[in-house]
């Protein structure tokens, strides 16, 4: 007989753990939301992948998703449905970000060390991963490389979401910007063809953004304006 690995709850603890009443479990047990769980005689047994499950479905009720694309997006997974339609489901719709699909094991070795609860959390709730059974998909190629690279040059994986929450809330900012000024001038329609216009203004205003930082020193004290750097204090003659 092969052993168990890994952690079992029955109903009431995975709904705690899961944060949820049981009602609201057993509900999306029967949406087929989740997979059935593992039966032995009148006890059903769920596991960590019914726990996050549980967490994506969460996560993706937070950032708007209705419980039927929900349950669309976990029938993409179950029928084997390619990344970019993945992709339309996760909301990133005409994005040129091609979503990836990897194992837990793969995503652990893209962070090494770094896949902790707390982080898996947190990228969850940023909408960079979505979780079913043993796949994972992330929602960027380009984002999930950038955040590798920054871990292996050793800035810990937290500190790499929490500055990509930060910096969602500025791409935010400037996409709003530009989609106003199109539709006030041209039309919603125009979004689309004139996409590529707005990614080379922000990818030109960050390069000599970078560029002026850096010519400045780079340091934290270099964002000071010039008066408030703090000065060496004088010494009073006695």
């Amino acid at each position: 007989m092969q052993a168990k690995t890994g952690r079992e709850y029955r109903t009431g603890e995975l709904a705690e753990a899961a944060g949820i009443p049981v009602r609201t479990l057993r509900f999306y047990r029967e949406r087929k939301l989740l997979p059935p769980p593992r039966r032995e005689g009148r006890i059903a047994w769920y596991d960590e992948h019914h726990l996050a499950r549980l967490r994506t479905i969460a996560a993706l009720l937070e950032r708007g998703h209705t419980l039927g694309g929900i349950a669309e997006l976990t029938a993409a997974f179950e029928h084997g449905r390619d990344v970019g339609q993945l992709g339309e489901l996760l909301g990133i719709g005409w994005s040129e970000e091609t979503p990836v699909r990897l194992t837990p094991e793969e995503l652990a070795d893209y962070f090494e060390g770094e896949v902790t609860p707390e982080n898996l959390a947190a990228s969850l709730d940023l909408g960079y991963l979505a979780v079913d059974g043993d796949t994972i998909v992330h929602v960027s190629r380009r984002l999930l490389d950038v955040s590798s690279a920054l871990v292996r040059e050793g800035v810990p994986l937290a500190e790499v979401l929490e500055t990509g929450r930060r910096v969602r809330a500025h791409a935010d900012a400037m996409a709003r910007l530009f989609t106003d000024l199109i539709a006030s001038h041209i039309s919603p329609e125009a979004l689309p063809r004139l996409r590529p216009l707005a990614k080379s203004v922000v990818e030109a205003e960050l390069t000599m953004a970078m560029d002026r930082l850096l010519a400045a020193g780079g340091g934290p004290e270099a964002e000071q304006p010039q008066g408030r750097r703090e000065q060496p204090q004088r010494r009073t003659g006695s």
